[in-house]
């Protein structure tokens, strides 16, 4: 059984989880924060060009599950 692509990025008090295998490209985060989103570019996930709180918002937007996130521990 292959294993399930996994891709992270952070801004440092949040980190990014996109599984690229079940993203439908519904181009929903690219709408909401085409600051952060652009497929165009490498990487294409910037989270340093938007707020904590406009990154949750917008992933809890995500149709199809394929982003999701985790807060970092600020103590470490």
């Amino acid at each position: 059984m292959e294993k399930e692509k996994i891709v992270e990025y952070t801004n440092g008090e949040l980190t990014i989880v996109w599984k690229p295998g079940i993203c439908r490209h519904a181009g929903i985060c690219v709408k909401m924060l085409p600051e952060v989103y652009n497929p165009k570019e490498r990487p294409w996930v910037k989270p340093a060009n938007a707020t904590t709180e406009q990154l949750i918002g917008q992933i809890n937007s995500c149709p199809s599950g394929a982003l999701s996130y985790r807060m970092n521990n600020k103590g470490k």
